[in-house]
């Protein structure tokens, strides 16, 4: 059954958020995180996003104040959640999660490697405790589960 927004025709917003080093996908540490650029995983998320009623909105920056800024910059639009990879700054940004707070919207934090399985300072997030889902460890497919996870956490927060 779909949702009463795409009933009537209108795609739910949904700003997919990338950290800093996430623009090297590919090329950045393959082992650990695969060989797919960040370009084809958002062309993969854009048509899987159409298929869900969706319409997904894609920004990186390597800067912390541009992620907040684009965070801020949302509120006055009609965007519904967040799917973030805050990459680094999800052990050190304590203004990252203020930002994802003050704008009370539902958002799936993921990660693609299993932080849990690295080092001892990636085992703690300061975003995790106000978000509605986290995805670790299942590679960049973990993109996708988050469509699911926030399309359902949008419906769950209305």
């Amino acid at each position: 059954m779909q949702d009463k927004a795409t009933e009537e025709g209108v795609k739910i917003k949904v700003l997919v958020l990338q950290g800093p080093n996430i623009n090297l996908l590919g090329e950045r540490e393959p082992g650990q995180y695969g060989l797919e650029t960040l370009e084809v995983v958002h062309l993969r998320l854009q048509e899987k996003g159409e298929e869900l009623g969706l319409e997904l909105e894609f920004f990186q920056s390597n800067h912390e104040g541009a992620l907040i800024d684009k965070i801020h910059d949302i509120r006055m639009d009609s965007f519904r959640g967040i799917i973030i990879n805050p990459g680094g700054l999800t052990h050190t940004s304590v203004s990252l999660r203020d930002a994802l707070a003050a704008v009370s919207l539902p958002f799936i934090e993921v990660h693609i490697s299993n932080v849990f399985a690295r080092e001892e300072f990636r085992h703690h997030s300061y975003l995790s405790p106000i978000a509605s889902g986290i995805i670790a460890g299942t590679g960049v497919y973990g993109y996708t589960l988050a469509l699911y996870a926030i399309k359902e956490a949008i419906r769950r927060s209305r």
